[in-house]
């Protein structure tokens, strides 16, 4: 293969383009090249954000369950009302979860990490 020489304008606009590719965190995460040190302040963690809505579901389950057996042995409005709301937040968030999943094996790009 030829060697090809960059005149200095070249290579400086090229330096420019590869420092900005490499501000890139989704481009980078997308071919797996992100760098562990490049975090923008605030962003989340791809590892703890992936465990949050599973945590949050774990919870809300427990939550429900909780609910369900207070309000069949006591009766009580309120509890009953209670476990109808936690019942759907669970529902929701088992719905986000298993549209994310299936979204990350078809590499739909609005999916986060």
């Amino acid at each position: 293969m030829d060697d090809v020489r960059l005149s200095p304008r070249e290579r400086r606009i090229l330096a420019e383009i590869e420092e900005q590719l490499g501000r890139d965190e989704p481009l980078a995460r997308r071919f797996g090249t992100a760098p562990s040190g490049l975090r923008l302040p605030g962003a989340p963690v791809p590892g703890r954000y992936r465990l949050r809505p599973a945590l949050a579901l774990a919870a809300l389950g427990a939550a429900t369950l909780a609910l369900l057996v207070l309000a069949v042995t006591t009766e009580a409005p309120a509890l009953i009302w209670a476990f109808a709301t936690a019942w759907v937040l669970t529902l929701v968030v088992l719905l986000r979860l298993v549209v994310r999943w299936t979204r990350h094996g078809t590499g739909d790009p609005r999916t986060p990490g």
